[in-house]
């Protein structure tokens, strides 16, 4: 190797590693760089919204509860470091062992995991466009012609070859490293789509656990008043056989204890789906927990009253689908950059080093060396307006990806508001009904005892047994609701996961 081609390689090398470096200044990196958006949250979006807690003593003109101040509010603040773990809050070992096992067996969360890994690998094929790309090559090959050849005599040669290629891109314009940085962003995206996915698993577990224990509730108020129902149907049924009942008593009853008793199937199978679902959702074959949540335990899930005064906007903003939906920006931003840097010239160090000999035992002897290194440049001049037009669809991408981003900010403080909104009237709803539950119980041993008195037709009776059937079984699934409910505001605030 001469001088001058010595000169010309350290020249280009350094080129190349000024190209390649690290941070660049900006005049050398084409396209916008990204800044995390600053968004504008209004006051009135930031305080919760919903009445306080109802003060049952205290009731509006409409006679509707009227809300406590904030003074009488005796719930607990829900602070952003208490939503973490917050299926521990139910005190439920079968709840929380649901939650936590679902990590490493639920197969939907796998697949997002594979997504992440898939992204981590892309990022990592993304660095190599910074390296040189080298190929190596090998071969060995005869020729015979003959004398009626264009070299009008009989011959045979042999060549053989082994040696590299070698291309380096000189990043001069920072097309690759915008390249790195969409990856960077996609894989981060990735991150923040696994988080969400967690949160949206454990969730659904929390839900459908709460709903399960709901349904079974349902069977055991269906069950009492069954038995309530068959004991006043027997009642008639042995007083119309004396002589002395009426007939018509007796099978309205009688309607009264097969409509309830119909509406038992409904929720065993309502119960069998919730278990084959958690079963799945926990990431086992359906039928494996069934001995587990068959058996309903002797308690509710009600936990203490929460109270949310505002909405943390850095609680929203690191929301897993909104960090997801910064990153996904953050990408597109860089991918502008890419598509412009391809109106400029790409630069290029290329090289071979090798052997070749017309004998394979001389293939490695010095003479048999052969070299070459040069620059080169590639510039697309006319493209019939290709390239232009390709930046300007990928500026337009980039102003939805920002579009999205506030959507998705709007719609998560949505979310808190309806949940917390819906969390806190059930409440209401529940107080309500516990009362009327109360006066349907009283209402039918007050209409049974007119009946036996002959004060009264059966007709009051059966009444107030539906009624007692219908609040009771109202207040059941409004115990759970809340429960519900509080987990979607958990859900709505991030999961307790922080971006």
């Amino acid at each position: 190797m001469n001088l001058n081609m010595k000169k010309t390689l350290w020249i280009m090398a350094a080129i190349g590693l000024a190209g390649c470096a690290g941070p660049r200044p900006s005049w050398m990196t084409v396209g916008p760089d990204f800044k995390s958006p600053e968004v504008e949250v209004e006051d009135a979006a930031l305080k919760a919204p919903g009445a306080g807690w109802p003060v049952t003593t205290n009731y509006t003109a409409t006679g509707e509860f009227k809300p406590a101040t904030e003074a009488e509010d005796p719930r607990q603040e829900l602070k952003a470091e208490s939503i973490r773990q917050w299926w521990r809050q139910f005190n439920d070992e079968l709840l929380s062992g649901l939650v936590e096992n679902a990590v490493s067996n639920n197969r939907s969360f796998l697949m997002a995991q594979q997504k992440l890994e898939q992204a981590r690998w892309r990022l990592a094929a993304s660095w190599s466009d910074v390296m040189p790309h080298i190929t190596g090559s090998g071969s060995a090959t005869r020729s015979q012609g003959g004398k009626n050849g264009t070299s009008g005599r009989k011959f045979h040669r042999d060549l053989f070859k082994a040696g590299f290629d070698a291309t380096w891109e000189i990043d001069l314009f920072g097309g690759v490293s915008r390249e790195i940085e969409e990856s960077e962003a996609r894989m981060q995206k990735a991150n923040c789509d696994l988080a969400d996915a967690w949160v949206s698993l454990s969730a659904e577990i929390g839900s459908q656990y709460i709903e399960l224990r709901t349904i079974q509730e349902r069977l055991t108020v269906a069950r009492a008043n069954l038995k309530l129902q068959t004991e006043t149907y027997d009642i008639l049924k042995s007083r119309l056989d004396s002589g002395i009942g009426d007939e018509l008593a007796v099978n309205q009853a009688k309607y009264n204890v097969e409509q309830t008793r119909a509406s038992i199937p409904k929720l065993l199978a309502q119960e069998e789906s919730l278990m084959d679902s958690l079963a799945i959702l926990a990431g086992t074959m359906p039928g494996a927990l069934h001995e587990q949540l068959k058996n309903r335990p002797d308690r509710d899930w009600l936990v203490e009253p929460k109270r949310l005064s505002e909405i943390p906007l850095d609680v929203m903003r690191s929301r897993p689908d909104v960090r997801a939906a910064e990153f996904s920006l953050a990408a597109q931003v860089a991918h502008v950059g890419v598509s412009e840097s391809l109106l400029f010239p790409k630069f290029y160090l290329n090289g071979s080093l090798g052997l070749e000999s017309l004998r394979a035992h001389q293939l490695f002897r010095r003479d048999s060396l052969y070299g070459s290194i040069g620059p080169s440049i590639s510039w697309p001049i006319f493209q019939g307006g290709n390239l232009y037009a390709n930046l300007k669809a990928e500026e337009a991408a980039m102003d939805e990806a920002a579009y999205n981003y506030e959507y998705t900010l709007q719609k998560a403080f949505g979310d808190v508001r309806t949940a917390y909104s819906a969390y806190t009237q059930e409440y209401h709803r529940y107080e309500s009904l516990k009362g009327a539950v109360k006066a349907a119980k009283d209402a039918e041993n007050i209409s049974q005892d007119l009946y036996k008195n002959g004060l009264a037709d059966f007709n009051n009776v059966l009444d107030a047994q539906r009624s007692l059937l219908t609040l009771e079984e109202a207040l059941t699934i409004s115990r759970g609701q809340i429960s519900q409910d509080l987990i979607s505001l958990y859900k709505a605030l991030g999961g307790g996961i922080s971006m």
